[in-house]
């Protein structure tokens, strides 16, 4: 059973999208400091960042957490070593997303799960242009 905040699923769609867009404006920072991401809108009007037209990441239409593409092995690394921060709900468990909760203030760690996630959708050659100009070989 889904974990609830004052009784309220924070999981669930709400009819109102009572999500605020600068909670997702730190993530959206860093997700678009990557080559080939672009700034998009995605389910339920929400922000969101593609790559090549693919979903990296997104504010959820509840406000509560951010989806980020991620494939099952690391979700379930990062489920583990930092429950506080992750989560997964039902609708989710198919899919290749780790679920943050939206008030992560660890940068370090959101910077380190959207480098991953980038990787995981941009080309080789992307991916090897921006590792020579920053020096990561």
């Amino acid at each position: 059973m889904a974990s609830t905040i004052n009784g309220i699923d924070p999981t669930m769609k709400s009819p109102l999208n009572a999500y605020n867009p600068a909670d997702f404006k730190t993530v959206k920072q860093i997700a678009l400091s990557f080559p080939e991401t672009e700034e998009s809108v995605s389910h339920e009007g929400t922000p969101s960042v593609k790559i090549r037209g693919k979903l990296m990441c997104r504010l959820h239409e509840s406000g509560s957490f951010i989806p980020i593409r991620l494939n099952f092995e690391l979700r379930d690394q990062y489920l583990d070593s930092h429950p506080e921060l992750f989560h997964l709900p039902d609708h989710f468990k198919n899919y290749p997303y780790l679920c943050m909760w939206t008030h992560c203030h660890d940068i370090q760690l959101l910077k380190e799960v959207l480098t991953l996630s980038w990787r995981e959708l941009a080309t080789k050659k992307t991916i090897k242009a921006f590792e020579q100009a920053n020096n990561k070989i």
